[in-house]
């Protein structure tokens, strides 16, 4: 048995790559995680800082839904390691996980750091390795794994090579894309990579966009060819950004791709029947003036009725000319002109990837035997709410376990 037979190199320190470190690890082999940044699990990091929100406690046909069309890619990985193992893998490693009221499931120390220096230890422990400022370049004529690292270049001989090298935003911390170049230039096919849950760009009046820029509007939904997210929706400088835009970023983005153009529609009170809210607002107003009405009797807040005038001025009608019926269908259906997403680098997660058709059922890139790939690199999307962390965990020990078959070849 040759000295490289057990040696795997893991290329990116993110959740997948470091699950894939870690069934890797547990299966005998001898492995090594290569990132181009100076620690580990950096992203992974930024994402918990407002609540690590790990997985999802929705039961399992719904949850793989969520992936749409890439649920039969994914559905045995997930299967495989669903949110309940996810959930005890965390409390094995001291660190366990509640259900929150939105049924996303966290640890209770809601944060990232300690659940990765423990993961870390863990794999320190089954002997894993890290290379840190080793960044990936390809493979030289002789087969070997290229880096470039502070002490310059360097060529890694390995028996099989996990990808984990995520997708193109948030790239200061690492997952800049560029790798796309370097598998295209082997053939394999990959889609462009784009934004997702990601922000929108909205040409705001200047008098609403100063004064609302970075406010929230809390419990809103937005609503678009039949689909439907709720939360937060943020006011940006540049268009509109949140938890209830992002549920319909696929959608949205898929329009604006099209036609160049996207309307969602924001429902102020969608909680409140429209027989309530029509005789709410049907009350004689008196001498109040329009703003002081709508706070009063609807509880609007004021974005929420400055965002009311900004799609009156943008249809060109006056607001307080408003018959009640038609302003309280307006208050549940205000139009907002998407013309354009946020740029990658801002974007929570991305589309695209690597095809599923270069992959076999464990994961392997077709094209180059030993070479598998995991996490957001490959070509799914899925929302907020646990779904992006699970599938990258369940990707990354998919292909732990198909260069463990591999290495018994």
């Amino acid at each position: 048995m040759s000295l490289i037979s057990k040696k795997i190199a893991v290329i990116g320190a993110g959740p997948a790559g470091l699950m894939a470190a870690e069934v890797l690890a547990q299966g005998g082999a001898e492995v090594t995680v290569h990132d181009a940044m100076p620690s580990a699990g950096r992203k992974f990091l930024i994402a918990g800082r407002g609540g690590l929100n790990l997985t999802h406690s929705e039961p399992l046909p719904p949850f793989l839904a969520r992936y749409r069309e890439a649920t039969p890619h994914l559905a045995a990985a997930i299967e495989a390691l669903p949110p309940q193992a996810l959930r005890d893998w965390s409390e094995a490693l001291g660190q366990p996980t509640f259900v929150g009221s939105s049924g996303r499931v966290f640890p209770h120390t809601f944060k990232a750091s300690p659940l990765l220096r423990a993961w870390l230890r863990r794999l320190e422990a089954v002997g894993v390795k890290l290379a840190l400022r080793h960044r990936w370049v390809g493979w030289d004529e002789q087969g070997r794994l290229r880096f470039q690292t502070p002490d310059g270049p360097r060529a890694v001989e390995t028996r099989a090579t996990v990808l984990a090298l995520g997708g193109a935003s948030w790239p200061r911390l690492g997952s800049d894309g560029a790798w796309t170049e370097t598998l295209e230039a082997r053939g394999v096919k990959i889609s462009r990579l784009r934004p997702a849950n990601c922000g929108f760009t909205v040409v705001w009046s200047d008098i609403f966009r100063e004064r609302f820029e970075g406010q929230p509007l809390k419990g809103v939904a937005l609503t678009f060819a039949g689909q439907s997210g709720r939360g937060e929706l943020i006011v940006t400088r540049a268009g509109v950004e949140g938890g209830a835009i992002y549920a319909l970023s696929a959608e949205l983005r898929e329009a604006i791709d099209q036609s160049g153009r996207a309307t969602p529609q924001v429902a102020l009170r969608p909680d409140l029947d429209m027989k309530d809210l029509i005789a709410k607002v049907s009350v004689p107003r008196g001498k109040q003036s329009l703003s002081n009405f709508l706070r009063k009797a609807v509880n609007l807040s004021p974005l929420a009725i400055g965002l009311l005038q900004e799609a009156a001025r943008t249809s060109g009608v006056s607001l307080a000319s408003l018959p009640p019926a038609d302003l309280a269908h307006l208050i549940n259906a205000i139009p907002i002109e998407l013309t354009g997403t946020a740029p990658i680098a801002r974007a929570i997660s991305t589309a695209g990837g690597i095809s599923f058709s270069e992959l076999d059922g464990d994961f392997m890139l077709r094209r180059l035997p030993g070479v598998f790939a995991a996490g957001e690199m490959l070509d799914w999307e899925a929302p907020t709410g646990g779904y992006l962390l699970q599938a990258s965990f369940a990707t990354g020990a998919a292909a732990g376990r198909g260069s463990l078959k591999w290495l018994e070849r």
